[in-house]
């Protein structure tokens, strides 16, 4: 998913600067700005989770007949197109979305921006920052609502970025966006909110949990993470498998991805099968979504997880793979609860996660990654606020 997903840093992190790094992941507030949602690609995205129908026992089936025996396969489909081939279930609402759609006026979601645009309760505000922060609320929540109209699972609507050190302006943010959701008629069982993965951001998802409202924690690159998440009681759970791979070429000095890497394991697959195997054995309620897929062994290798985000032409591939009857059933289930019962945790990865041993377990890997795509993030909401600022107020208003 070269075009969706963010590279990560070039060089490892010096010493000092990661111990700054970890010091600000356990502590720093960010004050509440402007939305700020989905730098993973550059064009906009509808995560469509499709179950894809099987075959016959009596005829050829295909390679994604059979994946999808196991896992759900999430098409990793640009809104504008293949819906035909690769239909999707399920859409993400994002900045870069919004941003993808003002830059094709054909598009049938640009009504959404324009009445976003032309709303009273934001064009009276008088701050400038404020009223370009009102705008792309309801251009998320606009957009939002459409895609809620054209598929029939959950819209996951990704919150600011700017916010992720601050648990009280998430939760806030989250609380606005249910309202405006509330006035479009979306309900709040067809929303997921798209939270990243800091120690603040999984407080807040544990604080809305509570209130029954579901969130998707994303940027999860290290065990401490996902085992916090799931802890908070996350409901979907999203680890990045190929970003951990391409960081684990070019750098070294993260111990987790180390070990991994010693038995001459993937750290990406291994991160998942461990949240996998931790979610399972305790019995938590959180899913768990695979993302950055690379290729078809990725996805061979992660048969079992709840979702896998897969890339149109890895998608393509499977569906253009036909496999014999006789060899239907020869993909393996790798995850599965049974496998997860027999899987041996230390009492410490067992403990209850607080904020300092969340920090203390953060590695390079991690902490890099996640500023990376929390500064990606970031770009794209000022992108899309300085945007509104250029084109507003827009005719007849």
């Amino acid at each position: 998913m070269s075009a969706t997903l963010q590279s990560p840093l070039s060089t490892i992190l010096s010493s000092s600067t990661l111990q700054e790094k970890k010091l600000r992941f356990a502590s720093q507030s960010v004050k509440p700005a402007a939305l700020i949602i989905k730098p993973l690609r550059a064009l906009s995205l509808v995560r469509g989770a499709t179950w894809f129908s099987s075959s016959t026992d009596t005829v050829p089936s295909t390679e994604l007949d059979a994946v999808t025996r196991y896992s759900e396969i999430v098409p990793d489909t640009v809104i504008f197109d293949d819906f035909e081939r690769f239909p999707p279930t399920a859409a993400t609402v994002s900045s870069s979305l919004v941003l993808g759609i003002c830059g094709l006026p054909d598009s049938k979601f640009k009504s959404s921006v324009d009445r976003a645009l032309a709303d009273s309760e934001c064009y009276n505000i008088e701050n400038l920052a404020s009223r370009m922060s009102c705008f792309s609320d309801k251009a998320l929540v606009n957009v939002g609502g459409g895609l809620a109209k054209l598929v029939p699972g959950r819209v996951s609507t990704e919150v600011d970025a700017r916010l992720a050190y601050d648990t009280q302006a998430i939760t806030k943010k989250v609380h606005d966006l249910l309202r405006l959701y509330d006035k479009v008629e979306v309900p709040a069982e067809r929303l997921l909110f798209k939270i990243p993965s800091t120690w603040q951001g999984i407080e807040a998802s544990r604080l809305l949990e509570a209130e029954g409202i579901q969130t998707h924690l994303t940027f999860v690159y290290s065990f401490c993470q996902a085992a916090a998440a799931a802890q908070a009681g996350a409901s979907v759970i999203q680890i990045f498998v190929g970003r951990l791979r391409d960081w684990a070429r070019n750098h070294t000095g993260d111990a987790e991805i180390e070990t991994a890497v010693g038995r001459g394991d993937d750290p990406g697959l291994t991160l998942v099968t461990k949240a996998y195997n931790y979610i399972q054995k305790n019995g938590y309620k959180s899913k768990l979504m695979a993302a950055a897929i690379r290729n078809k062994q990725d996805v061979f290798n992660l048969l079992g997880v709840d979702y896998i985000i897969t890339p149109l032409k890895i998608l393509q591939s499977l569906k253009e793979s036909v496999t014999p009857p006789d060899e239907k059933y020869s993909l393996v289930k790798r995850l599965s609860p049974e496998s997860a019962a027999v899987y041996n945790f230390s009492s410490e990865e067992l403990a209850k996660w607080d904020q300092y041993s969340f920090s203390s377990a953060m590695g390079p890997a991690a902490v890099e990654l996640l500023a990376s795509g929390l500064d990606g993030h970031a770009n794209q909401s000022r992108r899309l606020e300085e945007f509104f600022g250029k084109i507003w107020p827009p005719p007849n208003v």
